[in-house]
């Protein structure tokens, strides 16, 4: 089964950059006087920047075979991959690792997308597949999407399956959906999140993206949907 998923009116920059793009623009000393109880794109690019992600190995795969189908994907919570467009395309690899779910967070056949598409997994019934399009641009509303691809990968891990979420390198837009995920079902705050997924892989989500999942932060907060 695949399908995908785009909303009426979806453009690749909206107004969404009206609201994160000033984020480049702000002076440090308002960017600094934000309250402590307030969660911003500027701290979660420090939290970004102090974490290490250590060289670790997929449980039961070793990294050579990461190598050997030339692929960069890691399994950075238990059944949940991130992954590059390689990993997405290379069939063999998917089989051998037991994916039944694939989420393209950059699905298209523009600059930095990956044109997998609906009928690209058709010879494989057993995976289930949902795209994005979306470009990686600070511009970009990913927040959009933030529900629907939490609610896709947690269908995925429910039901005992495996899932690969990818963009083009497995960094930014795939990431930041992996981010919101264990937000809104696993309840981590955004800080939690990030480091958690950076023990396992290095991603860099832009800054807009950062601000998004701040802006998330702060709306699951003021929900008291964290059980702290």
């Amino acid at each position: 089964m695949s399908w995908r998923y785009a909303l009426a009116n979806d453009r690749y920059t909206s107004s969404i950059g009206d609201r994160y793009s000033s984020l480049y623009y702000q002076s440090p000393s308002r960017l600094e006087s934000s309250s402590s109880e307030q969660t911003t794109g500027r701290q979660l690019q420090r939290v970004l920047h102090y974490s290490m992600t250590p060289c670790r190995s997929l449980q039961g795969l070793r990294r050579s075979d990461c190598v050997l189908h030339d692929v960069d994907c890691d399994e950075v919570y238990p059944g949940i991959y991130i992954g590059d467009a390689a990993a997405a395309k290379n069939k063999t690899y998917l089989r051998m690792m037991g994916i039944t779910h694939v989420l393209n967070a950059a699905e298209g056949c523009r600059y930095g997308q990956v044109d997998t598409g609906h009928s690209y997994y058709r010879d494989m019934p057993s995976i289930r597949y949902m795209g994005f399009p979306m470009v990686d641009a600070p511009t970009t509303d990913i927040s959009r999407y933030f529900h629907v691809a939490a609610k896709f990968i947690d269908d995925a891990i429910s039901c005992g399956g495996k899932i690969l979420v990818h963009c083009l390198v497995g960094m930014s837009r795939s990431a930041t959906c992996v981010l919101a995920y264990l937000m809104i079902c696993r309840k981590m705050t955004a800080v939690d999140a990030i480091r958690k997924v950076r023990l396992r892989r290095d991603i860099r989500p832009n800054d807009g993206f950062l601000q998004q999942l701040a802006d998330l932060d702060m709306e699951l907060k003021r929900k008291n949907l964290y059980p702290y």
